[in-house]
């Protein structure tokens, strides 16, 4: 049998010696959270507004939500549900959980009723953290049709004084007779259940996939996953000590809750949270706190440019800006860099990774392939091998398209309680993304698309990605999405969603002659639509599949 090219790792060539250095994952986030207490018990974990709780404020309130759990009968790896926006809330429940033994099922606050019921049963969810209003206006009678038996609501309007009228647009609910509320709990003083502490082999989400593609399904991470991807992010970004982190991506999201809160953590820094995205005030927190490090989807990063305030100043006190959760367009890089100075660092990753399997290191830019256009995604870690491989499992060459499949300790073990599922997409404990994407000599990895989202025009192969970009050249353009709709004489054709940057000037003929100038004539869009703001999900990610029901419902 050949040796695997791609085991051989040439990416480390390009790597630095603290990028690629051992690293030794300790227990999990609870023990990174202890460590910070023992070391800095006074300097502030989060900030929220004009609110600040320490390090020891953060263990003494979740110690107190853990010890509520515990005495209502939660037991070791009983599951929680947290379904809240970017707050301490999020925080002291997440932590108070893993203290309790339990495994915490983030939930997407956008979700409808449908699909949290979906999440309750198939998790059996014995415990959901929410927010006051979300219980009273729905989630009580979802609840109700589930195995939940403890409750615990919030309201976002604590921690803070400042009633940010543009997030905070609502107000304080008597509290319900049949919840717990979560403030007062963390602040009753109840102690932690001892012998609880989380193994590195324990679950400790069952991250539902967003469902894009279909009917979510529960990601295991493990405490030792996190760890090991928030330990990477420590030690490979070259923040100063005790960094200061904006929380852009939800906490709720892989993303937000591993390359933020899991990285803050580790680093005892501290997390700035500003409840949900909205351009003006991130920008404003971000003159407030001057962060060094945020990540968060090309799609926030688009909005924060487009502000009619935004400065370069507000970017000043960054050391790294990172993209994840959605495609980064090689066009929305450069005009970011000429208009606000950083260099918006690249990054893919999944949930069955556990956040990112590979990144655009600091002091290394990304290529863009001089072929296709496609921005680079990054590099994988040194503990990681990610392989393409053609339709059989057989790896192909440098340069070549096939499907990327991902092995490290970041990969979880497999799907919660779907065995048929857990052996389809992680034959041998590797990952198959069902991305497509292809690898170059030096290591570097670009992702061309969702094999799920091919178009077939006339028997071509048209990825929307590469139509995309294109678009994203366009000066009116702010965001783009291009999806195959049925065509009589093609099969397939090409149709491109748009949204325009402020005061834009252009129409659906202009666009469409835009990219025939620049693209095959069978990749070209034939149809192009116009709309205020395309469908994303919370993290930022572009629905295309929503897009393509919308055609279809026409």
């Amino acid at each position: 049998m050949t040796e695997s090219r791609y085991a051989a790792k040439p990416w480390l060539d390009l790597l630095n010696d603290a990028q690629k250095g051992a690293i030794s994952p300790d227990g999990s986030l609870v023990h990174a959270l202890r460590r910070a207490v023992t070391e800095t018990p006074d300097s502030d974990a989060l900030a929220y507004f004009d609110g600040r709780l320490t390090y020891r404020d953060v263990d003494e309130l979740s110690d107190s939500v853990a010890g509520h759990l515990a005495a209502r009968g939660l037991e070791r790896g009983d599951r929680v549900a947290v379904l809240l926006q970017n707050s301490p809330h999020f925080v002291l429940a997440l932590l108070g959980a893993w203290k309790a033994g339990a495994i915490v099922v983030p939930v997407n606050p956008m979700y409808k009723s449908g699909e949290v019921s979906h999440v309750l049963r198939d998790g059996e969810v014995a415990a959901l953290i929410c927010s006051d209003r979300a219980w009273e206006s729905y989630l009580r009678a979802t609840a109700a049709d589930s195995p939940v038996r403890i409750v615990l609501t919030g309201c976002e309007l604590d921690f803070q004084t400042r009633g940010d009228a543009r997030v905070l647009t609502f107000e304080r609910l008597p509290q319900a007779p049949d919840a717990d509320d979560l403030v007062t709990v963390a602040r009753a003083g109840h102690k932690a259940p001892q012998d609880r502490d989380p193994e590195p082999s324990d679950i400790a989400l069952i991250s539902y996939t967003s469902g894009t593609s279909g009917t979510p399904k529960g990601a295991t991470n493990t405490h030792g996953n996190i760890m090991y991807n928030a330990e990477r992010q420590r030690t490979g970004l070259g923040l100063p000590e005790r960094p200061v982190y904006f929380a852009l991506a939800p906490l709720f999201h892989i993303t937000g809750m591993v390359c933020q809160f899991g990285a803050c953590l580790s680093s005892a820094g501290t997390l700035v949270l500003a409840y949900r995205f909205e351009a003006g005030v991130v920008l404003d927190a971000f003159a407030e706190h001057r962060p060094h490090y945020t990540v968060g989807p090309s799609t926030a990063f688009m909005a924060l440019a487009a502000h009619p305030s935004v400065t370069r100043d507000h970017f000043s006190s960054f050391r790294v800006i990172s993209s994840g959760g959605a495609p980064l367009p090689p066009a929305l890089v450069e005009k970011f860099r000429a208009g606000f100075g950083p260099y918006i660092r690249n990054g893919y990753g999944l949930t069955e990774c556990t956040a990112p399997c590979a990144s655009v290191p600091p002091g290394l830019e990304a290529p863009v392939d001089p072929v296709s256009g496609t921005l680079a995604v990054g590099l994988p870690g040194p503990d990681t091998v990610v392989r393409i491989v053609d339709d059989n499992g057989d790896e192909v060459p440098f340069g070549e398209q096939g499907e990327i499949v991902v092995r490290g300790p970041q990969v979880v073990p497999g799907y919660w309680r779907r065995p048929d599922a857990t052996a389809q997409t992680f034959p041998g404990g590797e990952l198959r993304t069902g991305d497509i994407g292809f690898m170059d000599e030096r290591g570097w990895l670009y992702v061309v698309d969702r094999k799920k989202d091919m178009i077939n025009a006339s028997g071509f192969k048209v990825w929307p990605r590469e139509v995309e970009d294109v678009l994203y050249t366009h000066p009116a353009v702010r965001e783009a999405a291009v999806v195959g709709v049925p065509d009589g004489y093609r099969g397939e054709t090409v149709k491109a969603y748009i949204s325009l940057r402020p005061d834009a000037d252009t129409d659906p003929d202009a666009l469409a002659a835009y990219c025939k100038e620049r693209l095959a004539a069978y990749k070209y869009p034939r149809q192009v639509e116009i709309l205020p703001d395309l469908p994303k999900t919370a993290s930022g990610k572009i629905l295309r599949r929503e897009l393509r029901s919308r055609t279809q419902g026409n």
